[in-house]
């Protein structure tokens, strides 16, 4: 007889239960699709034989939607099997907001084909075939998978050392997987599929190229389709299509990743550095500028060449080799070494605008997303072990003020722990881990632990914003390094005149520029704030004879530093007045003869329409007290 506990006190004693028949029992059962035993994620058939702690996992919640999303993931291979005989399977994890699974198919489909897919994939469910795990023995699991001629589950197999591997078996389909998954596939009502794309088989573009589905399943029908609902928002709000229509940039096939701004788009970038830049003054931060391209020696030196060479660009110059620059804290290292410090000197605030380049495999490229050369806004604080918290907290201020205050954005913080593939020795990151996650106590503001999600050279404060529909972004971060100091060999002198070794910490706040716009465009829905808008006003005259009117307004706005833009097109007032609209401009003034003759303006705002008629002095009122945060 074991025993077996409750998180809120039940206790059942019982001789060989399953962890569904204990829920049941506590009448915890409903709507759960696994449980936690022992703080271990384990099957609703699983039978216990030893004393546990058993804590169910619901649906809904973030580790129950990852259980029913893996097992979506098998019961689409499933369907695909069923309607694509031939078909070779690969690998089918369940991600982010969804699943997907890798395919080897014996003909290419497309998006057209995902209908057939769900209804097969409907059936199944329908039939709530029972989910059942196994464990085989290694060889005949190989053995099995090569004689069917299933080529990457047997390469998979062969990186496993475990003597028995774990099964899950649904009516004639079974696939290697750790689990835990819903006990039947009635649990799987409520999915969808939602694109095609190509994967090269384990990222490699070495390897042949599958064919990945993606799709995604809820708990019930209502979160389906608020999600649904919610990828209609983000489609509607892409940044690549908005990008094109209000003309803010492009990417050209003569250079995938390497984004094109045209002129309105440096509109919007410009303010933002000029923005960027008032606010760092403001704080204590000297600005500096380091090299795009650097020896080789550099990159050894500062760890890169080892632990980010895959990522990084090359080239020759005299003969000898030189890196193209993927991050900007080996320049601004050079740059604190350039003279003697002096504790006097700390802390010391460099920041800069570095424009990085960073070898991105071409599948991955998303717009100004993901791209091979971007603006970073990096800064690096070079600081003594007793002002490590306070500049910490001083950056989480700056952090607050640009994502709150100035645009509108929640955020939640986390803190990225030891990589695998760290720099330095694991008592240096323990020391550095306690030194980040005390500020972030002392800051009072909620975090979580990302395990293992560190920088190579340090543990990180993770900033991550969420926009206007519930989509996060990860964009600012805090990283505490102790090994580019030592590595760099730079010191100050300390009040006792000897050479000491300051802590470097390297920030960011908007990220790259470029990612961060594409956020912008996309949660403003390419209606930027007043500040950064790339047209502020439009002047609509009615009719030709308005134009020198017109032409006299557009001269006053000007010289109030307004961006200004005319429509003189012969086209009708009512087209002018949407054409505006759809380009997103904050205030239109639209110029009749009684406009004409009183000197006035008929003012409209793009959201709330018709404000009436002002003199130029009042909209100047208006206009000056719109937000900027640069004055």
């Amino acid at each position: 007889m074991s025993k077996f506990t409750g998180k809120a006190g039940q206790v059942l004693e019982a001789e060989k239960p399953s962890v569904f028949g204990i829920l049941k029992e506590w009448g915890l059962h409903k709507g759960v699709v696994a449980a936690l035993v022992n703080g271990k994620p384990t099957d609703l058939r699983t039978v216990l034989y030893v004393d546990a702690v058993i804590e169910p996992i619901a649906a809904e919640s973030e580790e129950g939607l990852h259980v029913l999303r893996h097992s979506a993931s098998h019961l689409m291979a499933q369907a695909v099997l069923h309607l694509y005989p031939g078909t070779k399977v690969a690998i089918g994890p369940s991600i982010k907001d969804g699943f997907y699974y890798d395919f080897e198919l014996p003909a290419p489909i497309s998006e057209e084909d995902l209908a057939g897919i769900e209804e097969e994939m409907n059936k199944l469910a329908k039939a709530a075939l029972p989910v059942e795990r196994l464990q085989i023995p290694r060889g005949e699991l190989l053995t099995s998978y090569e004689a069917a001629g299933e080529v990457y589950k047997a390469e998979l197999v062969h990186d496993i050392t475990d003597e028995k591997i774990s099964v899950y078996r649904q009516g004639d389909f079974e696939d290697m997987c750790r689990g835990p998954h819903v006990p039947d596939t009635s649990f799987l009502k409520h999915t969808k599929l939602l694109s095609v794309a190509g994967a090269y088989w384990r990222g490699d573009e070495k390897n042949i190229m599958l064919t990945r589905i993606y799709g995604t399943a809820f708990a019930d029908k209502g979160g389906l389709e608020a999600y649904l609902k919610r990828m209609e928002e983000a489609r509607r709000r892409d940044h690549r299509k908005l990008g094109r229509e209000l003309d803010l940039f492009s990417i050209q096939a003569e250079g995938p990743g390497f984004p094109c701004f045209h002129p309105k788009g440096m509109v919007v970038l410009n303010n933002l550095v000029d923005f960027w830049r008032r606010e760092h003054i403001r704080r204590g931060y000297c600005e500096i500028r380091t090299p795009l391209i650097l020896d080789k020696e550099l990159w050894v030196r500062s760890g890169h060449w080892d632990h980010y060479k895959e990522n990084m660009y090359f080239t020759e110059i005299d003969e000898k080799p030189y890196a193209v620059k993927p991050m900007n804290c080996p320049g601004g290292l050079l740059v604190y070494k350039s003279s003697l410090k002096s504790y006097r000197d700390l802390p010391l605030r460099m920041a800069e605008l570095g424009i990085v380049h960073r070898h991105e495999r071409s599948g991955v490229l998303h717009g100004l997303m993901r791209v091979r050369c971007f603006t970073q806004d990096d800064a690096h604080l070079y600081v003594t072990p007793a002002q490590i918290k306070q500049e910490i907290l001083g950056i989480m201020d700056l952090t607050r003020y640009v994502y709150r205050d100035v645009f509108g954005f929640n955020y939640h913080v986390e803190l990225s722990t030891r990589p695998e593939n760290a720099m330095g020795s694991p008592e240096m990151w323990e020391k550095a881990e306690s030194a980040l996650e005390e500020a972030l106590k002392e800051s009072g503001v909620p975090y979580r632990i990302n395990p293992g999600d560190g920088a190579f050279y340090g543990p990180k404060i993770d900033f991550h914003l969420e926009d206007c529909i519930g989509r996060t972004w990860q964009c600012g971060t805090i990283q505490l390094d102790f090994q580019m100091p030592d590595r760099f060999d730079i010191t100050y002198v300390g009040p006792d005149g000897a050479q000491h070794r300051p802590v470097m910490l390297h920030r960011t706040v908007l990220g790259s520029l470029e990612r961060f716009l594409g956020i912008l465009i996309e949660h403003f829905a390419g209606a930027f704030p007043y500040w950064i808008a790339p047209v502020q006003v439009k002047v609509i005259p009615v009719k030709p004879e308005m134009e020198e009117y017109a032409r006299k307004v557009e001269t006053q706005l000007k010289s109030w530093d307004v961006r200004v833009e005319m429509d003189l097109r012969d086209e009708k007032l009512g087209k002018k007045i949407r054409d505006a609209q759809m380009q997103k401009v904050p205030y239109m003034l639209v110029l009749g003869e009684r406009e004409m003759n009183e000197g006035t303006l008929s003012v409209r705002d793009r959201t709330s329409g018709d404000l009436g008629t002002m003199t130029p002095e009042a909209l100047r009122e208006k206009l000056g007290k719109e937000f900027d945060p640069r004055h």
